[in-house]
Order: C-alpha cells, then structure tokens, then sequence
C-alpha cells in the first residue's frame, strides 16, 4: 500500500476520531482541521464544499425554528403524547411512528428532542425498560430522513436519479414505504429479542435505590400560544407546495417543461417564506429564533456537515479512480455492497446528505449511468436508506439525548465504542429497508 495513501487514511480517521471525542460542534472543527492537513501536509486539492446541502438545512431549520417559537411544536408534542398514551402497551411501535412522522413532516431528526422525555415517561408508567422504546424511535428518526421530502438528502438524491428515469413522486412513494416497514420490522424483532421488564434491570433498581429516578408525573398539559396552530398549518402547507412543485418540475412527469426555479432554489425560498409568514401571521419575535432549541441544533448540524462532508470529499475526490475502479468491478457483481459502502460512509462523514453528495458520482461514473444507460441505477434508489447510519458511533445529539435523559439508566453506552442500544435496532433497520428497497425496485 502507498504510504501516502497511508498518512490520508491515518489524517481522515484521526481527525474524525479527535472529532468524536470532542463531540457536537468539535466533529465539524476537526474535520476543517483534516482539510488543512490533506492539504498542506500531504498535497491533496481540498475537495468541493456542499454549499446546497448546507444552504437547504439552513432555510429548513430557519422556518422550524419559527414554528417552535410560535409554538408550533409543543403542539405537535401533545398530539403525539396524546397518540402515545392511547396505546401505552404498544409504545414499541408507536413511539418510532412518531418520530419517523416527525421527522418526515421536518425534514430533520432532531425534533426527536421534544419526543424523547414523553417516551421516557409513558414507559416507566407501564413499567417498561425506557431503552426498548427509545432506541427505536431515535433509529427511526434518523432512518425517515431518506424519505422526507424536505431534507437536504432526498432534495440531492432525487436530482441525480432523475434524469435516468425516476421520477420524484416514485421516488417519495418507495423511499417512504420501504423505510417505514423497515422500522416497523425493527420494532418487531426488538420487542422480540428485548428485556422489557423495568424492574429487572440492575442498573434501574441501583438508581432507583439512590432516589435518582424521578416518579412518572402523568400527562401534562401546557398552555399553547395563540399562533401554534397556524405556525403547524403554514409549515404543512408550505411542505405540501414543496412536493408538488417539486413533482411538477420532474422530467418524468413534465409537467413543468421549462424550469426558471430549479428544485433547491424552491425548496429554500418556499422554506424562508414559511419563516417570514409564520414570523407575520403569528406575531413572534425575531430576535429570538436564534435562541431557540432547533436553531441551535441547526447551526451545530451545519458546521458539522461543513466540515465534515468538506474532509470525506476531499479524501474521496482524491481517490476517484480507485472508488470507480472498486464500484465498477464489485458493486456491479454484487449491488447490496452499495448499501455497505454508504453505511461506512455515513458513519464517518456524519450526515445523510453529505454521504449521499461524496459517494453518489463516483458510483454514477463507474457503473456508467446515464439516461441512454440508467440500468443499474435501482442500485441507488435501493441503497439510499443505508446512508443514515449515523447511530455507529454513539455521538449523534438525538443519541445522546436519550442516554441522558433516561434517568431509569436503561439506555446506556457500554465500555466499548459499539455496545450501544442504538446498534443493533439501527443496524436491523437500514438492512430491513434496503432489502424492501431492492424488492420495491424490481417491482416498479
């Protein structure tokens, strides 16, 4: 092996790893610290920066840190907790319906948050170990982002798989079915393979011995503002126009042939215009976006990706020829090893959208897709869901909340990097929806 090659591998992981241990906002840091040092140390031109997908979660979040200002999401969060508490025993699947909706409705994972202490406290009402719930519904909600139709990923995705054929209503409708069963699957075989017994848990009745778990409080009904339910109806309609517009401009539908706006600029002006009507309409305070919850989340996820979808282009850019050489030979032979390397992609770049953007053209110019070609392009549309594999390391904000925020101590991280409750069910959960994913493609 290349020494050279070496150091690039030793300078990537590094930079990720030193990025982990710093957490949040430290993985983006690092990875512009990578950049530098591929750069300057070893000659490696840096790669392109993803100014869309940076831009699209820019405006998304923008307008839903309006809707939460406005109140918007306590609203949604008592919906939910309502739809929670009707079937308390079924928490296993109800719980990761929610935030996968959630989540679809946002085009982000980190309304999670919001959800996250309801889950806690329905299950230790019925006396069930908190992590069985937890675990799939934080899996859910990252895995649901491949199938929003306001996330930076799909936005992406939809553009490069168009013009070969497919069109963005097809592909909502597969990526959206697939990835919800597969969840549901998940939370099948976990109710199955899990504990679900509360008191059993050792490390419950330590806690609880100490007085460090806190007594279930029942529902809680907290006043809305007056502007909550509009804000949670101006975001719908506003995600309703992205989808039909965006639909309308796809080739494979040509509904729209000559396209002034093209579907990212949409979607980030109808996002920003959401934000202004719901800052008019609902008379809320500017100055104080900026100090919400999901704004905040927001900007970390933002320099995160900035960084470190900056650093894995810039490594994958320099080794174009041997990605292509590897995708035209293995992929080709064996298409689900396509999910695999978006798996090991996601894990390290941090971010559904930034793997998708790093590893998606080099994958196109090997297998030589194109629309007089666009064969093996189901290979894409399949494997996209494998892209959400940011559970592996345990460092991802909604992951982390749930550790937290489990004063039962059920959801825990163990000695080891991997031994976390988030592996296994997120694991089952892309395997679960790629496989449906290669079954819907051979079908349509």
């Amino acid at each position: 092996m290349d020494i050279m090659l070496v150091c690039e591998v030793i300078v990537l992981l590094g930079a990720i790893f030193i990025g982990v241990r710093l957490g949040g906002i430290g993985i983006g840091y690092a990875g512009g610290a990578g950049v530098l040092v591929l750069g300057l140390c070893l000659g490696m031109k840096p790669g392109n920066i993803p100014w869309d997908v940076i831009l699209i979660i820019a405006s998304v979040i923008s307008a839903i840190a309006a809707m939460q200002l406005a109140g918007g999401l306590d609203y949604l969060v008592q919906i939910a907790e309502r739809v929670l508490r009707s079937n308390p025993k079924y928490i296993n699947y109800i719980a990761p319906i929610v935030t996968y909706v959630l989540t679809i409705f946002a085009g982000t994972g980190h309304t999670a948050f919001s959800m996250i202490p309801v889950i806690v406290e329905v299950a230790k009402e019925q006396k069930i170990r908190p992590v069985c719930p937890l675990s799939i519904a934080v899996v859910a909600s990252q895995i649901a982002i491949t199938a929003s139709p306001v996330s930076a990923a799909v936005i992406y995705m939809s553009g490069v798989l168009e013009p070969f054929g497919w069109s963005y209503p097809m592909l909502l409708g597969i990526w959206i079915v697939t990835t919800f069963l597969g969840c549901m699957l998940t939370a099948f075989v976990m109710t199955m393979l899990q504990n679900m017994d509360l008191d059993s848990d050792p490390v419950y009745r330590e806690r609880l011995a100490k007085g460090l778990v806190k007594a279930p409080t029942g529902e809680v009904r907290h006043n809305l503002k007056p502007g909550a339910k509009l804000s949670v109806a101006i975001f719908l309609i506003g995600v309703l126009f992205v989808v039909l517009y965006a639909s309308a401009i796809s080739p494979a539908v040509g509904l729209i042939e000559h396209v002034i706006v093209g579907r990212d600029a949409a979607i980030m002006s109808l996002m920003l215009l959401v934000g202004m009507l719901i800052t008019v309409c609902c008379r809320i305070e500017l100055g104080d976006i900026a100090g919400t919850s999901v704004f905040k989340s927001g900007m970390v996820a933002i320099i995160c990706v900035l960084g470190v979808a900056w650093l894995g282009d810039t490594f994958v850019s320099g080794h174009s020829n041997e990605i292509k050489e590897f995708a035209a030979e293995t992929v080709k032979n064996y298409p689900a090893l396509l999910a695999v390397v978006f798996f090991l992609a996601a894990m390290l770049l941090y971010s559904q959208a930034a793997t998708a953007k790093a590893i998606t053209p080099a994958i196109v110019a090997a297998l030589g897709i194109s629309a007089a070609n666009p064969g093996d392009s189901y290979m894409l549309v399949a494997s996209f869901a494998a892209v959400s594999a940011l559970f592996v390391l345990p460092t991802y904000p909604t992951l982390l909340g749930a550790v937290q925020m489990d004063d039962t101590g059920t959801t825990r991280i163990g000695k080891w990097v991997f031994n976390h409750a988030f592996f296994l069910p997120g694991v089952l959960g892309i395997v679960f929806s790629v496989a449906l994913g290669f079954l819907a493609c051979a079908f349509v």
